[in-house]
Order: structure tokens, then sequence, then C-alpha cells
């Protein structure tokens, strides 16, 4: 039944999000929910603060005073999240509505990690498939796997020109 959950957005009261987390985790583990209510999360980002002793790194909520909830909304998976103490309601047009999130704003947030498998290595030749440098041949320079980027030497004008791309905008070839 979990193939059909999507993504919804609860509303909680501010700084009760990792307290509602985790009452919904364990609701689900005790009433074996795992079928509807599949994950969930806390938006988190990493950012680094200056201070006067110096620079600091901190997580901190994209989102405060949301948690996100990945679901099939039913009656019974309505009524467990509803119901967490410090939950306000569902992100949606109506005080009984709830509205999930579309594909893109999934995407735009970084809540699910598509894992790409790329079939180049640093110093092996390659192809641009997709943008302005469509049909281009470079070399690998860099894979950043955590971010989904790689750059690559080509050559423009008779310059070696590093360039940032998407894992997916390049593949590899043969010379």
């Amino acid at each position: 039944m979990a193939e059909g959950a999507k993504w919804y957005v609860v509303h909680t009261y501010s700084g009760y999000e990792s307290a509602v987390a985790s009452a919904i985790q364990k609701n689900v583990d005790n009433r074996n929910l795992h079928d509807l209510i599949t994950e969930v999360t806390i938006p988190m980002e990493t950012v680094t603060e200056i201070t006067e002793n110096g620079p600091k790194t901190v997580e901190r909520k994209v989102f405060p005073g949301y948690v996100l909830v990945k679901m099939v909304l039913d009656d019974m998976s309505w009524h467990v999240v509803r119901n967490i103490r410090g939950v306000t309601g569902f992100v949606g047009s109506g005080s009984n509505d709830a509205i999930p999130l579309t594909d893109e704003e999934v995407a735009a947030l970084g809540v699910e990690k598509h894992e790409v498998t790329v079939s180049y290595a640093v110093g092996d030749n390659v192809k641009i498939i997709d943008g302005a440098l469509s049909s281009s041949i470079g070399v690998v320079d860099e894979i950043d796997m955590e971010r989904g980027r790689v750059k690559v030497i080509v050559s423009l004008f008779g310059r070696e020109t590093p360039v940032e791309l998407d894992l997916d905008q390049i593949e590899a070839v043969e010379l």
C-alpha cells in the first residue's frame, strides 16, 4: 500500500518539530502502520555561523514549525498524525484538507535523495549531452556526488575551460 504514499507538510508549534516527528514515528511503530506512514523528516541545512570565537558549523531547520510526512492519506493515517500533541494541522486549503507536495516541490526541497550512478570517473573523456555546450567533448576534472555536480574541462576557443554540470548532463565516450 505504501506505493501510493505522498509527502505532506504538517504544521506544528514552533520548537516542537523534533517532538512531533518522534511522536509520529513512535505511533507508527506501536500501531504497526509502516505501510501507511513510511517516512517522517524535518528538513535541515548545515550552515556556518561566524561568531566571536571563529566560524562554527550548525544544523538549522529549513522550515521552523513544519514536519514532512510521507504517507498514504486515509482516515487512519490522518487521525494518527493530526492527534499528535503539538500538531496544529496539515498544510492545505481547509482545516481538514491535506494537499500533497508535487514531485517538483519534493525535488526542490531535496527531501528524497535519488541515487545517481555514473559510468565515468575523474580523467575520463565525456560528451556533454545537454545544455549550451551540447555535443562538446571534455575531460572529467571533479565529481561531487553529494551536490550531484561534475566539473568538466572543455576546450573553448583554444582554451581549457572548466564547466560545472549536473551528473546526468554528460556521458562517457571512447576516443
